[in-house]
C-alpha cells in the first residue's frame, strides 16, 4: 500500500540555504555521449536519482565501463558496443528516447522496457526517424527492441517533434558515430522545450562535434569523432524551484548556492517568473537568493519553452490573490502523465478552481483544504503537492517516493528547508 506523506505546513516564512545535487539533464547527455566517446571521462557531480543511475546502468550494458569515482563522479571508459542486453527505461524519457540512437550502434539484440506507465508514452516518432535512417526496430512503444549491426547509415530524416524536444536531442546525441551523420527537420506545431535542445547542441560541440543549426528546425550534425571529456555538471535548477518556491509561497528567503550565471538549463526561466508573481531575486557569489513577496501576484504567462515549470508555477498561481492563466503547453498531455489534467483534478480537489484551455490551463484562486494529492508517479505532481502544503494544513502526498526520479532525498531536503534559523 502506498504510503501518504503528510506536506509540512510553514509556521513561519521559510529561511535556508538548501545545495541542489547537479543536473539531471546535463548528467544524462554526458554519460551518453562518455559512452560514445574516443576516451576516458569522468562526470563530475552527477545527479545520483533514479532516472540517473538508470541511464548509467544502460550504457553499462551497452558496453561502456561505468565506475564509481571515491568523490561521487563517475568514470565513464567506452569500450565496442554491443549485446544482446536489456535496457530498463524505468519512468525516464530521457533513456528510452537518448538510449535507442546509442543501441543502433551496437552488435546484437537491444530490449527495452519500463516502468508499466512508460508503455504508455509516446515512442514512435524516435523509432520511426532510427528505421528511416537505416535501423532495424520492432516494436513503436515499450517494450521494443532495436538489432544492432555496429554501424548505421544515418542521413536526413524529417520527425514531428511537436510533442517533446526529447526526441530531437536523441538523435542528435549520436548522430556523429553514424556514418553520414544526421540531418533533423521537424515540421509540426512549435518544437517545446527548445533550451533543452540548445543543452545538446553546446554539449556536443565542446566535445568537438560539428553542429549547424542555423536553419529553423532544423539541425545538421556532421560524422566524425565525439572527443572524451571531464564534465562539471551544474546544480539542476530545475529541481531546485519547489525550494525557491517556497520562499515565495512563505515570504521567506531561500538561497540556491553555484546558480551558474549563464546556462542553458531550462529551470533557469524561474527567476523572472517569480519576480513577475512579485518575488525578489538576487543572483551573486554566495548563489541564487529568492525573496518571496507579502502577496503572490497572478501571471498570463506562456510556458511552451519550459513546461516542466508547470506544476511549480500551477501551485503558486493556486496561492495567488488573482486569477492566472498558464499558456503553451498542450505538450504536458503526453509526460509522465496528462500533466494538465492532474493539476486540475489535484488542485480542484482541495477547493481549487482550475479549468483546462486548448494549450494550457486556467486557475482562479480559491479558499483550499487538506485532502489527498496523487502524485501518478511523476516527481513533479508530488512537489507541486508539497509547495500547497506548505500553506494549505492536512495536503497528504500520495507516493513521495517518486521524488527520487530526480531529487534523491526530497522529503528529508524539505524538512531541513523548514526547519527554524537559529
Amino acid at each position: 500500500m502506498t504510503q501518504h506523506w503528510p506536506a509540512p505546513v510553514a509556521e513561519h516564512p521559510v529561511r535556508a540555504t538548501v545545495p541542489v545535487p547537479g543536473s539531471k539533464s546535463i548528467t544524462n547527455r554526458a554519460l551518453v555521449l562518455a559512452a560514445l566517446a574516443t576516451g576516458r571521462c569522468t562526470v563530475r557531480n552527477p545527479l545520483r536519482s533514479r532516472d540517473t543511475e538508470l541511464m548509467a546502468a544502460a550504457v553499462r550494458a551497452l558496453g561502456a565501463d561505468v565506475r564509481d569515482g571515491a568523490d561521487g563522479s563517475w568514470l565513464v571508459e567506452p569500450a565496442e558496443l554491443r549485446g544482446p542486453a536489456t535496457v530498463d527505461c524505468g519512468l525516464a524519457g530521457t533513456v528510452m528516447r537518448f538510449v535507442p540512437p546509442v543501441a543502433a550502434l551496437a552488435e546484437g539484440r537491444i530490449s527495452f522496457d519500463g516502468d508499466p506507465r512508460a508503455r504508455e508514452r509516446p515512442l514512435d516518432t524516435v523509432l520511426d526517424a532510427l528505421r528511416a535512417l537505416g535501423a532495424e526496430v520492432s516494436g513503436s512503444a515499450l517494450p521494443f527492441d532495436v538489432h544492432g549491426t555496429g554501424k548505421l547509415p544515418g542521413g536526413r530524416v524529417t520527425i514531428d517533434a511537436s510533442a517533446s524536444s526529447q526526441f530531437v536531442s536523441g538523435l542528435l546525441l549520436s548522430a556523429a558515430r553514424y556514418e553520414q551523420g544526421v540531418t533533423v527537420v521537424h515540421e509540426g506545431a512549435p518544437v517545446p522545450s527548445l533550451p533543452h535542445i540548445d543543452m545538446t547542441v553546446a554539449m556536443l560541440r565542446e566535445r568537438g562535434v560539428e553542429v549547424d543549426d542555423e536553419q529553423p528546425n532544423s539541425w545538421y550534425v556532421a560524422p566524425g569523432p565525439v572527443r572524451g571529456l571531464d564534465a562539471e555538471i551544474e546544480p539542476d535548477l530545475s529541481n531546485a524551484t519547489p525550494f525557491l518556491a517556497a520562499a515565495a509561497a512563505t515570504a521567506g528567503r531561500i538561497t540556491v548556492p553555484g546558480w551558474p550565471r549563464a546556462t542553458t538549463q531550462a529551470g533557469d526561466a524561474i527567476r523572472g517568473i517569480l519576480t513577475e508573481m512579485g518575488a525578489q531575486n538576487e543572483l551573486d557569489e554566495s548563489g541564487l537568493t529568492v525573496t518571496g513577496p507579502d502577496e503572490l501576484a497572478p501571471v498570463d504567462i506562456d510556458l511552451h519553452e519550459v513546461g516542466e515549470l508547470t506544476p511549480t508555477v500551477a501551485a503558486l498561481a493556486a496561492l495567488a490573490n488573482g486569477p492566472s492563466t498558464l499558456r503553451g503547453i498542450a505538450h504536458l498531455r503526453g509526460h509522465e502523465t496528462d500533466r494538465l489534467a492532474a493539476l486540475q483534478h489535484e488542485i480542484n480537489a482541495v477547493g481549487g478552481d482550475v479549468e483546462q484551455t486548448a494549450d494550457g490551463l486556467r486557475i482562479r484562486p480559491r479558499a483550499l483544504h487538506g485532502g489527498t494529492w496523487h502524485s501518478y508517479a511523476d516527481h513533479r505532481m508530488a512537489t507541486a503537492g508539497a509547495i500547497l502544503g506548505l500553506r494549505v494544513p492536512g495536503i497528504a502526498v500520495e507516493d513521495i517516493a517518486t521524488t527520487a526520479k530526480t531529487i534523491p532525498d526530497f522529503p528529508g531536503m524539505w524538512t531541513t528547508m523548514l526547519e527554524p534559523v537559529s
